[in-house]
């Protein structure tokens, strides 16, 4: 009966300490003991509670997207749209890429498209123009929207012709999120107004 008293008592002074330690060790500041747990890489804070490090935003460089249906360009001979027989060439956006450098709380972003040129039936030998349109856009903001004239020299019309253009300096404020988008496409304007009758 004694041996079991005391075994009794011995347990619940046994439990009551080590509760008290537990509360001692989660009330200690910024000290670490055998109870705490091990302190947490930053990383993996930071991808638990869905935040961004300062270096994965300065190693981060927004990506190059192309809008539905921007990634043909057909040109026609005059009174010849989207007749097959009057196509004078189609143009195919195949690549993108993009890289990014960092200055001054700027980042000037320089933006390369790939593609091809292939000849139709009412086309020939010679320049050809293509409109490009290259936008940076933060949700609705739009940073930077420009159209460009890319000129392709076609020497063989039997053939696809290469082609690579460049846009070299495109300057925005250094991103705080993740949040750019980069857009390339062809863009041929808005459409003509009809001739006053």
């Amino acid at each position: 009966m004694v041996f079991r008293l005391i075994d009794g008592r011995f347990l619940t002074a046994l439990a009551t300490a080590g509760f008290m330690l537990a509360v001692t060790g989660c009330q200690s500041g910024g000290s670490s003991s055998f109870l705490s747990p091990t302190p947490k890489d930053p990383k993996v804070i930071a991808a638990e509670e869905g935040k961004i490090l300062a270096s994965e935003l300065l190693a981060y460089c927004p990506n190059v997207t192309l809008r539905d249906g921007t990634a043909f360009f057909n040109s026609y001979a005059k009174g010849g749209q989207d007749d097959p027989a009057k196509l004078v060439h189609q143009s195919a956006i195949t690549d993108v890429t993009r890289s990014c450098t960092r200055a001054d709380g700027t980042m000037t972003i320089k933006v390369g498209v790939a593609g091809k040129v292939v000849v139709g039936p009412a086309g020939g030998a010679g320049a050809i123009t293509m409109p490009i349109r290259v936008a940076v856009t933060r949700g609705e903001e739009v940073l930077y929207s420009e159209l460009h004239k890319n000129a392709v020299q076609v020497t063989d019309p039997s053939t696809a012709t290469q082609w690579v253009f460049t846009v070299p300096n495109i300057n925005i404020p250094n991103p705080t999120a993740r949040d750019i988008v980069i857009y390339v496409g062809y863009d041929e304007g808005p459409a003509k107004k009809p001739a006053k009758q």
